[in-house]
């Protein structure tokens, strides 16, 4: 398990890197990285550091570029043009997974034993899961914690992956109770 999280351009990046690692992943969608995208690596390299694996190409350069001027701090990957080439098209997600572990392994990441503090029981518990209002529920605690929307699983894993305490997690829980208690009372 990596301890940072890798940033990559797309899906077929996270498919490409989940392949090689079991790590927490966010996908900036290209050229379009907006503030929402910039906040949750801002939230992640607070949390437990960021690692951008971008496309060896003038764009990924330019999004590596974007996120370094906006998160100091942050570490980088690289793969060879040679090793991200397929049928012409250069990318993270044409690597194989020995390329992408070795890229990983040169920018220093760290290896963590895999967290499993938060299970399916909390989800039911704090109605995260299970009722109608679960879905809305979810999105408020990521919201809340800054670590997005997420749907039960994905929740569960980044809660744990993000190192979020019982603590902060029933703070945030009681903080969405109250506000959306004020709300139903309007």
């Amino acid at each position: 398990m990596i301890k940072e999280v890798i940033v990559v351009e797309g899906r077929d990046d996270i498919t490409a890197v989940k392949r090689a690692v079991d790590a927490e992943i966010i996908a900036v969608g290209g050229f379009g990285i907006n503030a929402k995208v910039i906040d949750k690596i801002r939230e992640a390299q607070k949390r437990c550091g960021v690692i951008v694996l971008t496309d060896p190409d003038f764009a990924g350069e330019k999004i590596r570029s974007i996120i370094s001027k906006r998160i100091p701090g942050i570490k980088h990957a690289y793969i060879a043009k040679k090793d991200g080439l397929k049928d012409g098209d250069i990318g993270v997600e044409n690597a194989n997974p020995q390329v992408i572990l070795k890229a990983l392994q040169g920018a220093k990441c760290n290896v963590a034993e895999k967290r499993e503090y938060f299970t399916i029981d909390d989800m039911i518990f704090f109605g995260l899961t299970g009722i109608p209002e679960a879905k809305e529920r979810r999105h408020l605690l990521g919201k809340e914690l800054g670590i997005g929307y997420g749907n039960t699983t994905q929740l569960i894993t980044r809660l744990n992956n993000y190192g979020i305490c019982r603590e902060e997690f029933i703070k945030a829980i009681n903080k969405i109770d109250k506000e959306t208690k004020y709300e139903q009372m309007d």
